[in-house]
């Protein structure tokens, strides 16, 4: 019970440590806004591991943290080649695809009151169908590899890019159409120089939200099918093998992954969005 006692102590330890430094003066620093999650992320790290080893709680249920990191430094090359097939063949490949498709039709039903009327209802019925009920049919349309994990992440990332997009392009007020009126642009000027620029808040924010999207839909797709390498593949193994450690080291490996897209996402959308009040802030 004594590493029990530890973590809970190193706990409170930390609570209060990140608790003086929000309610400093200085909690609006740089320095504040990445220690308080930093403190909390490692002692969170802490806490599993001594939590695990008094309890004693077997490896095939909660590897500790120590057992995941060693496993990732044991099979860097199984990983890495599980990281490309999902993340970058087929996550990112269909991240590309579905948010330039549904960037495009965004425009389109923007362009016509038709197609706004028409398939933005289908596109609320396409967004609603399970995952999982999906994931088998395209598996079967389009192969076990890649190809069709990037078909699920476009199913997956296409409808709230659309309605982000969509809702974006609306973002004017009647007085500035009327400005662009005015100096007779015509729907493309007005579309490029006016709507376009005060859309992008909206359509980063469909851009972040499909990040993880992304990622989610690949792997899981993978359970349907799959060559023999793939994050979800080896997921799906490892678990009917009670290789715990493995399957940690892959979710840690597409946490971090989906948080290094959505990072970039993020530091691409403050250089282009500069004048935006919540970037300003």
């Amino acid at each position: 019970m004594i590493l029990v006692a530890l973590a809970i102590a190193i706990w409170l330890g930390a609570w209060w440590v990140n608790a003086r430094i929000a309610g400093s003066p200085l909690n609006r620093t740089r320095w504040a806004r990445l220690a308080v999650p930093a403190i909390f992320g490692l002692t969170l790290l802490v806490v599993w591991e001594l939590l695990v080893r008094g309890l004693q709680v077997p490896g095939v249920i909660l590897p500790p943290p120590s057992a995941i990191a060693a496993r990732i430094g044991a099979s860097p090359g199984i990983l890495w080649v599980d990281f490309v097939q999902t993340a970058v063949k087929g996550a990112l490949s269909g991240y590309v695809i579905g948010c330039g498709t549904a960037f495009l039709t965004a425009i389109a039903i923007d362009r016509s009151p038709f197609l706004q009327r028409g398939l933005l209802p289908v596109g609320n019925f396409v967004a609603a169908l399970p995952i999982i009920g999906t994931a088998p049919i395209l598996v079967m349309w389009f192969g076990v590899d890649w190809q069709s994990k990037a078909a699920v992440v476009v199913v997956m990332v296409f409808f709230p890019m659309l309605v982000n997009t969509v809702q974006g392009l609306a973002d004017t007020t009647a007085m500035q159409r009327d400005l662009m009126k005015t100096y007779s642009a015509g729907y493309w000027q007005s579309l490029f120089k006016l709507r376009l620029p005060a859309a992008m808040p909206f359509i980063f924010n469909g851009l972040k939200i499909s990040t993880t999207l992304a990622l989610i839909g690949a792997i899981v797709a993978e359970f349907f099918g799959s060559p023999i390498q793939g994050m979800g593949f080896r997921i799906s193994t490892e678990v009917g093998r009670l290789g715990l450690d493995m399957v940690w080291a892959e979710i840690a490996v597409a946490a971090l992954a989906g948080s290094a897209f959505y990072g970039a996402v993020a530091a691409i959308e403050k250089g282009v969005t500069f004048w935006h009040p919540s970037q300003r802030g």
